[in-house]
């Protein structure tokens, strides 16, 4: 193997553990954004941001934005 034969290996490998990381974070993202805003449906956040990441792209945007929302407060009891 000559060095342009390594050099192309290192950047492959380079190349395919920055893809793993990055896919990885985008799966991540929607759950830890969810958990960190106090969102009541964390959890189903967090599956939505891994099921749709792995069964096609198109709809991760919407778990993102679901981890967003605002959901609204619920009315408090008068305190005397």
């Amino acid at each position: 193997m000559s060095g342009i034969d390594i050099f192309a290996w290192i950047v492959l490998i380079i190349l395919v553990t920055s893809g793993i990381g990055v896919f990885c974070i985008a799966g991540w993202l929607p759950g830890h954004i969810a958990k960190t805003r106090g969102h009541p449906w964390a959890e189903a956040v967090t599956v939505a941001g891994w099921i749709t990441l792995i069964c096609g792209f198109a709809l991760w945007p919407i778990a993102l934005v679901w981890a967003y929302v605002d959901v609204p407060a619920r009315p408090r009891a008068e305190q005397s």
